[in-house]
């Protein structure tokens, strides 16, 4: 009898080790390459002329981008070794440490401050570098919906006494789904009422629009949208104040503030301006030369456009859009319920995140803090949109044959 020389494998990890789809990781790896050699012509500039933080060292940024999308790239391998399953579990521990980094970046001490008041980041504790507490937000939001509304339609429904006071007005509440939408609002509520206490509105509406792309696919009723949609009207009046309601008078003529909030603005557009159709020639742009604030952050596709011009921006976004039609081909072919949700809040936030960011750099919306993904300056954003795409392609493993394609 022939000794057994392997053990069996359990079915999780049996699940775990089908294949990747293959053009989504292509995807992503080309966006993250393209991106680390663009911080580096973006930024060499910026880092040579600063003597604090880079010291004079113009290939600083590049270094720390390209370690940390390195350390990326392989807890995305990692990631995407793990059946995407055990994320159910998890999803509460993952959303609560956001909660509590949330608060934590509102206490003194914790938090690195802006000139203008702003508190969006946490210090660097030794080997952990500074980091903003909303990019944890956005993933945990995505993964604790998620675990609940998979299981959505296989909870009973809750049977009313019908001698209970309050069986009618509840049951009403009940038939409409306001009683269901009940802990998913409580959720957003807290999150965003510590988001506005940073204030934070483009990190509070990137979190929004991936909890309504799971909300969304889940089957809630499009009538609550509409009235998410007025609240949120609402929210952008109360935190546009202070310098946040500037930026819409910028955003109008930011030719009629060259000196103040304008500048940025235009010197994003006379980069993109002068690109022309094939650009300037990578490493050529001038505007990078202290003319464009944060070239490398989240300004950083205009120096794509300057030195790759108009065919290389639209190469890039093209990029992103075959990723973005990707992400929702596994959603579509996911295992189950679960996957398909995780997968569509992931590739709906990625979607909203670039539209924003090149909406901001053309002036086609008023400036927000937001980053292009994969390009923009960033360790720990760069680190977690990986860890991002990991879990995507851990859904993709796990596509049943006959789907793939």
């Amino acid at each position: 009898m022939p000794k057994k020389l392997k053990r069996d494998l359990t079915m999780e990890e049996q699940l775990a080790r089908g294949p990747v789809d293959l053009p989504f990781l292509m995807l992503v790896v080309l966006l993250t390459g393209i991106g680390v050699v663009m911080v580096f012509s973006a930024s060499y500039a910026t880092a040579y002329y600063d003597d604090y933080t880079a010291r004079n060292n113009p290939a600083y940024y590049f270094i720390r981008q390209l370690v940390f999308a390195a350390l990326g790239l392989l807890a995305m391998w990692v990631v995407s070794r793990f059946n995407y399953e055990n994320w159910r579990w998890a999803s509460v521990f993952v959303l609560g440490a956001a909660v509590l980094l949330l608060v934590l970046v509102l206490i003194p001490g914790f938090h690195t401050v802006r000139s203008d008041g702003v508190r969006r980041w946490l210090r660097s504790v030794g080997p952990i570098p500074a980091f903003q507490p909303s990019e944890v937000a956005k993933l945990g939001v995505i993964l604790y919906f998620s675990a609940r509304l998979s299981k959505r339609n296989q909870e009973k429904p809750h049977r009313l006494s019908p001698r209970s006071l309050w069986s009618g007005p509840v049951a009403f509440l009940d038939r409409i789904g306001f009683l269901e939408l009940v802990p998913y609002v409580a959720i957003l509520g807290v999150i965003v009422l510590l988001m506005m206490r940073e204030p934070h509105m483009s990190g509070t509406l990137l979190i929004l629009a991936g909890a309504a792309a799971v909300l969304f696919a889940a089957g809630i009723h499009l009538g609550w949208f509409a009235a998410g949609g007025g609240l949120l009207g609402i929210l952008i009046v109360v935190m546009m104040s202070g310098y946040q309601s500037t930026r819409i008078l910028v955003w109008r003529d930011p030719w009629a503030y060259p000196r103040d909030g304008g500048y940025q603005i235009i010197q994003s557009l006379y980069a993109i301006g002068s690109g022309g159709l094939l650009g300037l020639g990578l490493g050529k742009s001038r505007q990078k030369f202290l003319y464009l604030p944060e070239p490398e952050n989240d300004f950083i596709f205009a120096i794509v456009c300057e030195e790759l011009g108009l065919v290389g921006a639209c190469v890039v976004l093209f990029l992103f859009v075959l990723l973005i039609i990707r992400g929702y081909w596994i959603a579509i072919q996911a295992r189950d319920r679960f996957g398909a949700l995780v997968v569509v809040g992931i590739t709906t936030l990625l979607a909203v995140q670039v539209f924003l960011n090149i909406s901001v750099v053309t002036n086609l919306l008023p400036t927000t803090g937001i980053s292009l993904p994969f390009f923009s300056y960033g360790g720990t954003a760069l680190m977690i949109q990986l860890v991002e795409m990991g879990i995507v392609l851990a859904v993709s493993r796990q596509i049943p044959a006959a789907k793939q394609g």
